[in-house]
């Protein structure tokens, strides 16, 4: 008897939409074969949630099978019921009326075991990608339920959450009927330094007291690698500065987005007596209340 498919993602029948979507996140990135190489029940067990999350994360699915309208391989069940010589009914309907008229519309015999043809299930998996990869396009291979492997192509700009529809690569169709779908959605790592807003990229660059006092021209990390960027003399913490279409681009090769770098002053680690004194003379010569202008200031 095949396994009861809430126990396979382990979530009650009552749960929500949501629920069997975060459950099948984490179990996903817990089985992975990437992750788990050379583990056969891992992956066989992978291969069974990503079956059993096919069907439940589809709402119209999820109902025939809790109506037992269709199998734990999404496959219809038998519809007649078959008695005695095999000249039974199903709910008052004799199924050779079924094969007589097809008898009629086809020649003699064209309806006895006539079944049509069916399109075969979409197959959902997730696949997590680098921020680079996700921000400048990439190939990938994924992993499929039956353990084959599937190259696909990472279109620069893509998002996180945002499913790839790669139509006839899910699971095969039967009498003749066309393949299902493959539905791939990306999950993206954080990166270290960047952050993504829209197709804007934000970061946070630590200056020298130098550099910040005195302005500079510093390399400036970007997703197409370092570009030379000038620091205005006198800048402080917090300065805000623009590299113009440093960005993600938009789909079809749109406009790319902006890089917006945000200074930080750093210190130096240590400081000499020397310096020490210069400070003391200067501040003492230059009193300012950076605070004046906040509450209570």
């Amino acid at each position: 008897m095949a396994e009861d498919l809430y126990s396979v993602l382990g979530v009650s029948r009552q749960a929500s939409q949501d629920d069997i979507k975060r459950r099948y996140r984490k179990l996903a990135k817990e089985l992975h074969p990437d992750l788990n190489p050379g583990n056969d029940a891992v992956a066989e067990r992978f291969k069974k949630v990503s079956a059993a999350h096919a069907i439940l994360s589809d709402p119209r699915k999820r109902a025939s099978y809790d109506l037992g309208e269709i199998d734990a391989d999404g496959q219809a069940r038998q519809r007649y019921a078959h008695y005695g010589n095999g000249a039974g009914t199903a709910g008052g309907f004799d199924e050779s009326i079924l094969e007589g008229l097809f008898s009629e519309m086809f020649g003699r015999g064209a309806g006895r075991g006539f079944r049509p043809a069916t399109r075969g299930e979409d197959a959902s998996y997730t696949l997590t990608i680098e921020f680079l990869e996700a921000a400048k396009g990439a190939k990938k291979r994924v992993v499929m339920g039956d353990g084959k492997t599937l190259d696909i192509a990472i279109p620069a700009g893509i998002e996180d959450g945002q499913t790839l529809r790669l139509r006839g690569k899910g699971r095969p169709g039967t009498r003749g009927g066309a393949s299902g779908d493959a539905m791939v959605e990306i999950q993206i790592r954080p990166h270290p330094m960047f952050e993504r807003r829209g197709r804007d990229i934000h970061i946070e660059l630590p200056v020298t007291l130098g550099e910040a006092v005195l302005g500079a021209r510093i390399d400036v990390p970007t997703i197409d690698g370092p570009v030379t960027m000038t620091v205005p003399k006198g800048s402080n913490s917090g300065t805000m500065l623009r590299l113009k279409e440093r960005g993600i681009g938009g789909p079809n090769g749109g406009a790319r987005g902006n890089q917006y770098v945000r200074l930080s002053l750093a210190l130096p680690p240590s400081t000499d007596e020397a310096f020490d004194s210069f400070l003391e003379r200067w501040s003492a010569d230059h009193p300012y209340n950076p605070r004046k202008n906040l509450p209570g200031g």
